[in-house]
């Protein structure tokens, strides 16, 4: 059973960093065309089905894996030149391995982690493998013999310098707010509530600390406005400019990967993790039957709404366009999954769980609570990404260091007061 869990752990850990790139390439290309009044993406297909353009997105994939790897005649240093895009790539993965999926599942009497990999080092673990990812761009940069790309190396080793003091300044604040570096016990902290009302996740608890982590969470991973290492405008592609085929494709996935390593990061610090609000894990033991009745209930109102966006957003008059047979296809999906879903979770309510039952499913739930978060905040990123413009390099240096780093260090002293005069 260890390796059952230790296996589903691991797969959720693998999906989440690297499996759902193509995704969210789709998404982001969805979500730019949506802010800029564009369809985006919408022609690629495989016997007619485009799925909204996801299609695009797998072909993007695909066409990266069969291009021809060329290597330029000038660089001089191949084995750094090519092992960079495998540093920034395992890097990045390598953070998701401590992100408690849910809490400890408990099965015949034995407590099972619910992380890729259990160890105790928690949220050090995260700060090691974020801050060794920039030697991959460091050395991508250098090796390449390119101006351009030893600039966007330059860049991004600054960039990571200012702003990682700032984030580790902000996390300190956090350790003397949940007394652990542990993250199942940081998640365990925010089951609590104010007044029974608001809950005590870190973002009420730590506003401050919040903004600050989530800013430069942005400029851990190179992503608008922080992206100056691959300013296209300025310097080509900056670090990556001399990488083709699935080596450039590394750093994309790599980058990628540590966009939703920090999604995971800020959803367990300050958004509560796994814990539903106001339903820590006790609570939904104890009413588990009225949280899967309300779940049946609420299925096929949410696939209402969505059959009703579609009929209105995804029309043609021709019924025999693709595209309309295409909507058709889906709609019956979406309809049979959940019909399909509701049934199970019926027979559960008349059959019965048992105590493994009611501990598997609470751990379900949890884990499509983390799941339903984190994509919340990966909307958020590709929000900011075609919102906001890139920053000039010396108001990004003076944001760092005249701004955030102050902030945290005046965070820090203040919660270290309240820690001191309410003795805990």
């Amino acid at each position: 059973m260890n390796a059952v869990i230790l296996i589903v752990n691991i797969a959720l850990a693998v999906v989440l960093a690297v499996g759902l790139t193509p995704l969210f390439v789709w998404w982001e290309r969805r979500i730019a065309g949506f802010i800029q009044d564009r369809t985006g993406p919408n022609r690629a297909s495989i016997a007619g089905i485009r799925l909204g353009g996801l299609i695009q997105a797998i072909a993007d994939m695909l066409k990266l894996v069969f291009k021809e790897d060329f290597t330029p005649a000038h660089i001089r240093y191949k084995f750094l030149y090519t092992i960079a895009p495998g540093i920034v790539f395992f890097c990045s993965f390598l953070t998701f391995a401590v992100i408690p999926f849910a809490d400890n599942l408990v099965l015949d009497g034995i407590s099972y982690t619910m992380q890729a990999v259990p160890v105790s080092l928690g949220i050090m673990w995260f700060l090691a493998f974020a801050g060794l990812s920039v030697y991959g761009i460091i050395l991508g940069g250098y090796s390449s013999e390119n101006k351009y790309g030893l600039l966007g190396g330059i860049r991004a080793s600054a960039q990571v310098i200012s702003y990682e003091a700032a984030m580790a300044l902000s996390i300190i604040s956090m350790l003397l707010t949940y007394g652990s570096i542990h993250l199942n016990d940081m998640v365990h902290a925010q089951g609590d509530t104010f007044f029974g009302i608001i809950p005590t996740w870190g973002i009420f608890m730590q506003p401050l600390a919040a903004l600050i982590f989530i800013v430069t969470s942005f400029a851990e991973t190179n992503r608008t406005p922080f992206d100056i290492a691959e300013g296209e405008s300025e310097i080509v592609a900056g670090y990556h400019t001399e990488y083709s085929a699935m080596r450039f494709g590394l750093f994309q996935v790599g980058e990628y990967a540590a966009m939703s390593a920090s999604c995971a990061i800020i959803v367990t610090l300050f958004f509560g993790g796994y814990q539903v609000p106001w339903l820590d894990t006790d609570t939904l033991k104890d009413n588990i039957d009225y949280v899967i009745l309300a779940i049946v209930l609420i299925l096929p109102i949410k696939l209402f709404f969505l059959t009703k966006w579609m009929n209105k957003n995804y029309y043609w008059l021709d019924k025999d366009d693709s595209r309309q047979k295409e909507k058709g296809i889906l709609l019956k999906a979406f309809w049979t999954i959940a019909i399909l879903v509701m049934l199970v979770l019926i027979m559960f309510l008349v059959t019965g769980l048992g105590e493994n039952g009611t501990n598997i499913a609470v751990t379900a739930i949890q884990i499509g609570t983390f799941l339903i978060k984190f994509f919340m905040m990966a909307f958020v990123y590709m929000w900011v990404r075609w919102t906001l413009l890139r920053i000039r390099y010396d108001q990004l240096q003076m944001l760092g260091w005249k701004v955030l780093i102050p902030l945290s260090i005046l965070n820090i002293v203040i919660t270290a007061i309240v820690v001191v005069a309410m003795g805990s």
